[in-house]
């Protein structure tokens, strides 16, 4: 199978494997616990919270294990009482427009809009500082994982930073694919996930400045510092920190291809007539692209190449009442019908040139019996 959607979920790397075996079949102690077993595990999720921190250029006090990055974005949220009030991008993931839009905090948000090539400028954050009600917390994504568009976080907290307004940022699909530091990006909470990065699926971390303080959504054994109680996955968290520094050691390695590939890919996608890839022009991970063609459905496409075994993302979810256009693209201002058309292609480090020849190919014959 040529398999193009990286900004989905990655392969669990072999290295990141064989670490984790050891903690499911012989070192299965509670990191809790007090005898030696149990102080072993405990001291294999410190050091898996040093190589997480070490990532993200920050403290490992500061990182807090959950099940994955839906469950650090709405953890992050927590910070914002429900009678105060919340400000998000028009682009974000639903782990984090969901639990704003339609729970304790529907009455109290407002949506940072985005221009048509996705990216949020400095006018429409000086616009919500004159609200009568400034926000008490800010979440921007740092990479969006539709487009791939880079947000400038560090200019955006900038902005607000003499306003005493908190800033979350969902860094999410930018780790492993761009630098990423917490401290230079100046933000008070930072969402992270370990299958992005060729780790294990169900172990993320939130990332949080220190004065900053939770509701956690957990309580109980007061694990994770209180903040989030449940026994540690230490399995997937070994396999988190596992996969946290080798991204740190592969990133200009793994950055360099990635860039190769989509530059290559893109050359090859403007060879088809009537074929869009948007936000083209605005900086974006190295990996992804994201294209459209008017009078094409993107998830009959991408059922197509399915069936040619190639696996890419629509850039359309399917819901009760039928097909939805992308948020993010309408957000853009693209039109529905071309924004119904998107097919998302997230690379990953094993691609090859030969499997973007392929695609091509194939991709050519669908388009040319349509």
């Amino acid at each position: 199978m040529i398999y193009f959607d990286h900004n989905a979920t990655t392969p669990i790397d072999e290295r990141v494997v064989e670490v984790m075996l050891p903690y499911l079949r012989d070192f299965y102690g509670n990191p809790s616990s007090l005898y030696r077993m149990g102080r072993l595990v405990k001291s294999s999720l410190e050091t898996a919270r040093e190589q997480v921190a070490a990532l993200v250029d920050t403290q490992a006090k500061q990182i807090i294990f959950t099940s994955g990055g839906t469950e650090a974005n709405n953890l992050a949220l927590t910070t914002v009482p429900a009678c105060e009030n919340i400000a998000v991008s028009a682009i974000e993931h639903p782990s984090v427009m969901k639990p704003v839009t339609k729970n304790k905090l529907q009455n109290n948000y407002s949506i940072i809009p985005v221009n048509s090539h996705g990216m949020i400028l400095p006018a429409s954050i000086e616009a919500l500082l004159k609200q009568p009600e400034s926000p008490t917390l800010v979440s921007i994504m740092l990479a969006n994982n539709e487009n791939g568009v880079i947000q400038n976080v560090k200019k955006i907290t900038s902005l607000l930073s003499d306003k005493q307004i908190l800033v979350h940022t969902d860094a999410i699909q930018a780790i492993g694919k761009i630098p990423v530091s917490f401290n230079d990006l100046g933000v008070d909470l930072m969402s992270l996930s370990s299958h992005k990065i060729y780790g294990p699926k169900g172990c993320g971390a939130l990332v949080i400045e220190k004065t900053v303080d939770l509701d956690p959504l957990l309580i109980g054994g007061g694990q994770e510092k209180g903040w989030r109680s449940g026994t540690e996955n230490v399995a997937a968290i070994v396999g988190f920190g596992k996969a946290a520094e080798l991204a740190s050691i592969e990133l200009k390695q793994r950055a360099e291809h990635l860039q190769k590939l989509r530059s290559y890919l893109e050359q090859q996608l403007k060879t088809i007539s009537g074929l869009v890839i948007f936000s083209e022009q605005t900086e974006r991970l190295p990996n992804t692209i994201q294209f459209g063609m008017k009078g094409m459905d993107g998830e009959m496409l991408l059922m197509q190449l399915d069936q040619k075994n190639i696996a890419v993302s629509s850039g359309s979810a399917c819901s009760s009442g039928g097909r939805e256009a992308s948020p993010v693209l309408l957000a853009m201002g693209v039109d529905n019908s071309l924004a119904k058309s998107a097919i998302r292609i997230s690379l990953g480090k094993m691609n090859t040139v030969v499997e973007i020849d392929e695609f091509i190919t194939i991709l050519k014959t669908i388009v040319t019996k349509v």
